[in-house]
């Protein structure tokens, strides 16, 4: 089908989309496969940002299987080139398998709309500003071009996505499931690309907007809110690196949340390569590394760290979805990562609000029932940390945290059991911004939250008031607790798995900590207490109270005879 609209390609624009010799398809990784939802909106955020957009907005209704739009105000496509873009191997990213190597774009591949058209119904509007704009409709495999007037940038819709693929839908999970991984995908974009302004739309309703500032304190505010905005400090880092026998630079930049605010898993901290938003679990554990004890027991911190290196150094064609990236300097920027975070942290002001308390002597109170640790006799304390104590020919070495939060989890479990949930009511009701996907649990599950002691209602975009919260023993639930359950049943996580979670954050935080000097007397009826708890040997998230040495091990390592 011609047109007049239609002029001369040329092949050397570097906007130009074309066709991959055979030598570039065979090197690459293989077509794209589109499993979910969440993968065609990451396809089509990756295109736009090589577009040069300046702002994206994507729109989502349900579960992302209905319908989905991500429009862009990118340099757009004449119409030669958007008839290539849906043709498999087309692409204006590569030209040949030589540019591998140096490639920086985020999807050079040029597999996404047709693998998207296969999927779904696809259609595209889009205009270079030069000429009319185009739309291109995907019927039957076949594209249909007709006029249509648009502004410089592209928008792509998506509809029925799976409609004739009955068991790729049913292997989908649930759709607060499916959403919630497409907000998590658009924030990660949102929070490591501070200069583009990016927006989540679901079901009409906008859950955040970031104003494409370029500074990553202004996306953490949109994306989270002022709780944790506040409690932040940006940093940047510089040093250089040994690739191809010189050196080079490797700059880390991004913003760190104090560890007085944390999440239950890693999830939270976002990591991107050269703007290329990746899972790095070596970079989220040099992160963490460098945060150090400043994080409590199994809690992890609220981060976004962007390494910008050279580009021979990273080869991005290692995962079909783009999620992962191979380094060939991982130790050093590794390394670089740690270094920046530490000296950010180590000149930042960390110092706490205060915090509920649960006093010892409280959760000391008599429990009837023999104590399985009742021969055990308390010689002293060491590190201030571990109680150590003798029991027959056994030496016992108790950590005080994790057997303080036992006996605190088993009180809160007893008090729920037996009478409910307590609660207390906010007056006022709390103001907070949550995460697109906690919002969306917020507004369709609101009778499981009230399950657990929580009442919220939406109060516009991810805002919401929380009015009630649990308070079981007199001890209210703060408004992380409420964020941490609200983030687990947008995972999918069922109340009453939340429920254990919830009793045992409460019971986490007021429990000793290392550094807490405690009497022999203190020291005893701890070890006392925790022996009559109905799981004595594990804390309530799973890690033990209790280590036994034998005395035949201490003979062996002073090679002594046994006794």
């Amino acid at each position: 089908m011609s047109s007049e609209n239609e002029r001369p390609r040329n092949r050397d624009d570097p906007a130009a989309v074309q066709r991959l010799d055979e030598e570039t398809v065979d090197r690459i990784a293989a077509g794209e496969v589109v499993t979910r939802p969440a993968r065609v909106v990451g396809e089509l955020l990756d295109n736009s940002l090589d577009a040069g957009a300046s702002s994206v907005r994507v729109a989502v209704d349900g579960d992302g299987t209905e319908h989905i739009r991500v429009a862009d105000d990118g340099h757009g496509m004449r119409r030669e080139d958007a008839r290539l873009a849906v043709e498999r191997h087309a692409t204006s990213k590569l030209r040949d398998a030589a540019e591998l190597q140096s490639a920086t774009s985020l999807g050079f591949r040029g597999e996404a709309l047709p693998s998207i058209a296969e999927a779904g119904r696809l259609e595209l509007v889009t205009s270079d500003g030069s000429e009319p704009g185009t739309r291109l409709v995907v019927e039957d495999g076949e594209p249909v071009v007709t006029d249509t007037g648009r502004a410089r940038g592209t928008t792509v819709v998506v509809r029925d996505l799976f409609a004739d693929r009955p068991a790729r839908r049913e292997s989908l999970g649930s759709a607060g499931t499916e959403f919630a991984r497409v907000s998590d995908l658009v924030a990660r974009y949102a929070l490591t690309r501070p200069d583009v302004a990016v927006s989540l739309i679901h079901d009409g309703r906008e859950l955040f907007s970031t104003p494409g500032s370029g500074e990553y304190a202004d996306a953490l505010l949109s994306v989270y809110d002022r709780h944790v905005a506040s409690r932040s400090t940006t940093f940047t880092h510089e040093t250089p690196v040994e690739t191809a026998g010189e050196h080079q630079p490797v700059r880390v930049e991004g913003v760190l949340v104090y560890p007085s605010t944390t999440r239950s898993d890693r999830s939270h901290i976002r990591t991107a390569v050269n703007q290329r938003p990746v899972v790095d679990e070596g970079l989220r554990r040099a992160v963490e590394r460098a945060y150090g004890s400043l994080l409590p027991d199994g809690r992890h911190p609220v981060a976004v760290v962007a390494c910008d290196l050279p580009p021979a150094t990273v080869d991005a064609n290692v995962h079909p979805a783009k999620a992962e990236v191979a380094l060939s300097v991982r130790q050093a920027v590794e390394a670089a990562v740690e270094r920046g975070v530490n000296e950010a942290l180590t000149t930042a002001d960390l110092r706490r609000s205060g915090e509920l308390s649960m006093e010892l002597e409280e959760s000391l109170e008599a429990k009837t029932g023999a104590s399985v640790l009742d021969a055990a006799t308390v010689l002293g304390q060491f590190q201030e940390l571990y109680i150590l104590c003798q029991e027959d020919d056994e030496l016992l070495v108790v950590d005080q945290h994790a057997a303080h939060e036992r006996v605190n989890y088993e009180r809160l479990q007893a008090a729920v059991e037996g009478a409910g949930i307590e609660t207390v009511t906010l007056d006022p009701p709390e103001t907070l911004s949550l995460s697109p996907a906690a919002a969306a649990v917020v507004a369709d599950r609101g009778d499981a939250l009230a399950t657990l002691g929580f009442e919220a209602t939406p109060f516009g975009g991810s805002t919401v008031k929380l009015s009630t919260v649990p308070a079981p023993m007199g001890r209210p639930a703060d408004a992380d607790a409420f964020r941490e359950t609200v983030a687990a049943m947008a995972r999918g996580a069922e109340p009453a798995s939340v429920q254990d979670d919830v009793l045992a954050d409460l019971a986490c935080h007021p429990s000793l900590k290392a550094g807490d000097e405690l009497s022999t007397e203190r020291a005893a009826a701890l070890v006392e207490r925790v022996g009559r708890c109905e799981q004595p040997f594990a804390c309530p998230h799973g890690r033990p109270t209790v280590l036994s040495i034998e005395a035949g091990t201490l003979a062996a390592g002073f090679e002594r005879g046994a006794r």
